[in-house]
């Protein structure tokens, strides 16, 4: 539900109360899912040190659990989608081809090359949530994103001052993989965003999930087979698997929430600060030492981000009412969907004092794109 009129919230100090746990929550998640993306990149990276190249292979289990968990969901409140499910097949094929060409793209390119280049998936957010989704971007948000881009981009003069000097062996192609990946990635969380603020993430989640898993198990059968015919399953092997998954399918759950309470440029400008977590992990975990530029870097990062996520009251309360409208459409459609079930269980059973349930037809309501 949106929040009440500012004279039943007792005045101004409480909706600037509101305003700075709005701001905090955007914040936080943000961090959250950075540091999600932070856990599947030391995965990975454990999983090259040990010669496993198997990208789409790594992300299939998250898509099976999507579909386990979210689907049994949906399953059991017998909705119909409110969706077209060929719009989520279309979802389902940017969203694991994106992960699997930025995944490739470490083959041929160095890591600051693909650090520098990812920051492309945010002018292409930028401008698809201004074409499709009519965002509204001022000079103050702009100026957030600038800053948070200069904190990236001292990170890679960090690496190029530091050790990081390879090219890889084919620099051009690994390049260009990149900036395709970035462009898929930011279709994908447009894309999202629009979904989860027009219906609801347990029906986004699933059925990315189902498309997702059947997208990736197709692939795995052209291009990685010989590759997981390869790989001896031993305990060095198996974890990093199963906690790149864990962590994909928090980060996935995670995802939905955060778009629709900040848009897709917060996120991606969130996932820039994942560079940083892992410096700390080296620190901490590993023991190495870093250039002093980076601490540099994660503070102008997080100011970017503070800069950008600001909003005036006005702002606060259209993006409360649309996030209170779209959980309040979303919870009316499950009563809708309750009534539905119990009338049409009613005339297939010629009955009124007895309601038998019944499966509801597969291909849904009406699209409301």
């Amino acid at each position: 539900m949106a929040p009440p009129p500012e004279e039943e919230r007792g005045g101004g100090g409480c909706r600037a109360r509101w305003l700075r746990r709005e701001v905090l929550l955007a914040l936080a998640l943000g961090q959250l899912v950075s540091l999600l993306i932070t856990s599947t990149g030391f995965s990975s990276s454990e999983l090259a040190r040990r010669g496993i190249n198997a990208p789409t292979s790594q992300s299939l289990l998250n898509y099976i659990l999507l579909a386990l968990v979210y689907g049994g969901i949906l399953l059991y409140r017998r909705q119909p989608l409110t969706t077209k499910w060929y719009y989520y097949l279309i979802l389902g094929i940017i969203d694991v081809e994106a992960n699997y060409i930025v995944v490739k793209s470490y083959q041929y390119t160095s890591l600051t090359s693909v650090m520098l280049l990812d920051c492309w998936s945010i002018p292409c957010v930028i401008v698809l949530t201004w074409i499709f989704l009519k965002t509204k971007y001022g000079f103050r948000k702009f100026f957030g994103v600038g800053v948070c881009v200069a904190g990236l981009i001292l990170v890679v003069f960090s690496d190029v001052h530091a050790s990081d000097r390879a090219k890889g062996p084919k620099p051009l192609k690994g390049d260009l993989l990149v900036i395709v990946g970035s462009m898929l990635y930011a279709c994908s969380n447009v894309t999202e965003e629009y979904l989860v603020k027009k219906n609801n993430r347990i029906e986004l989640m699933a059925m990315l999930g189902i498309f997702g898993a059947v997208i990736s198990g197709i692939q795995i059968s052209i291009l990685e087979r010989e590759e997981l015919h390869s790989i001896k399953w031993n305990a060095g092997a198996v974890f990093p698997f199963i906690g790149f998954a864990l962590a994909m399918f928090l980060f996935y759950s995670t995802v939905p929430t955060v778009l629709k309470i900040c848009g897709a440029t917060m996120l991606n400008l969130s996932l820039l600060t994942s560079d940083m977590w892992a410096v700390l992990i080296r620190i901490f975990a590993y023991h190495e030492k870093v250039d002093w530029m980076y601490f540099v870097a994660f503070a102008c990062t997080a100011g970017g981000l503070l800069v950008y996520s600001y909003r005036s009251s006005k702002e606060a309360d259209d993006t409360a009412q649309v996030t209170g409208a779209s959980d309040e459409q979303s919870r009316v459609g499950d009563e809708e969907s309750g009534i539905q079930n119990q009338v049409r269980s009613s005339f297939a059973g010629g009955n009124d004092d007895q309601v038998s349930y019944k499966e509801l037809p597969s291909n849904g309501s009406p699209s409301k794109n």
